[in-house]
């Protein structure tokens, strides 16, 4: 079983690399097989959990649309 909060922490320090507008999604976040390897259940928990991160945090992420298999989209924006 993977710590789903390592994963969350681990997601938040990738942002770091995003350009700014640029626009993704959680599991761009993780090399392909890493997010595979992750239990759909585990997944879901952690969208939520990122989506909550972007919302609390008044940071340089934005919650946009979702995609049309309801996947939330995040863009980063500029930090003031």
């Amino acid at each position: 079983m993977i710590d789903v909060n390592k994963l969350l922490e681990e997601a938040i320090k990738e942002t770091e690399n995003l350009k700014e507008d640029e626009v993704f999604l959680v599991r761009d976040l993780f090399k392909g097989y890493m997010w595979n390897r992750i239990a759909v259940n585990e997944r879901l928990l952690l969208g939520i959990l990122f989506l909550n991160y972007v919302h609390t945090n008044k940071g340089c992420l934005q919650a946009i649309e979702k995609t049309s298999s309801h996947q939330q989209k995040y863009k980063k924006i500029r930090q003031y």
